[in-house]
């Protein structure tokens, strides 16, 4: 597996200032299925207060929500703290935003098993849900109760099938069945954020 030049590079910039960088989310999840990642995601042990000493150009526009992204080569990178996330109080924010030392409790947060594998600069691998397995199998699986994760943001919904397709994989079956049941939480969004996320197919 080789990994992105650009994370290699970021992950030594981390590592000087007393930080861990790990690839995540759809990044991860390309590379480990042998693509070559489309985006950059990353998250780190580091606030953005933190990062700011060392990245003085980043923009910091969501840092609030542990959120920074930098410019590389005309690609916009994100990178994000772990964190932990409150109840959700309107199908779309966290009641609160806590930031986190490891990557465990960061994982809990994120929607579905194959976008919560981390990968650091050394090329290991962390897999708290079994993520890998999921896709050695082809499947969609939310992490944890399903309906709640959709309760939480309504646009996971539109997000699983947006994966299904373009990944060519099949969605677990309690997955789906709360796709189902629950898919009358769209309306509940923004139309031009449903309209956003349906442009992404």
């Amino acid at each position: 597996m080789e990994l992105p030049k650009t994370f290699l590079r970021y992950a030594a910039l981390y590592e000087a200032h007393g930080f861990h960088l790990y690839l995540v989310g759809g990044s991860s999840r390309d590379l480990l299925l042998g693509k070559v990642p489309a985006d950059l995601d990353f998250a780190t042990d580091a606030t953005p207060e933190e990062e700011k000493a060392f990245l003085p150009n980043c923009i910091d526009r969501y840092a609030s929500f542990g959120s920074i992204q930098v410019k590389e080569e005309g690609q916009t990178i994100d990178i994000t703290t772990f964190r932990e996330e409150g109840d959700y109080k309107d199908h779309r924010h966290p009641g609160f935003v806590r930031f986190v030392r490891g990557p465990l409790l960061d994982s809990v947060r994120r929607d579905f098993t194959i976008n919560a594998l981390y990968i650091d600069k050394e090329g290991k691998i962390l897999d708290f849900h079994e993520g890998r397995n999921d896709l050695e199998g082809k499947t969609i699986r939310f992490i944890g109760d399903p309906k709640k994760r959709i309760e939480e943001d309504p646009l996971r919904i539109l997000r699983a099938y947006r994966f299904a397709k373009r990944l060519g994989f099949k969605i677990e079956e309690e997955t789906l069945n709360a796709l189902k049941e629950n898919e009358g939480l769209l309306e509940t969004l923004n139309p031009e954020k449903v309209k956003m996320e349906r442009n992404k197919e």
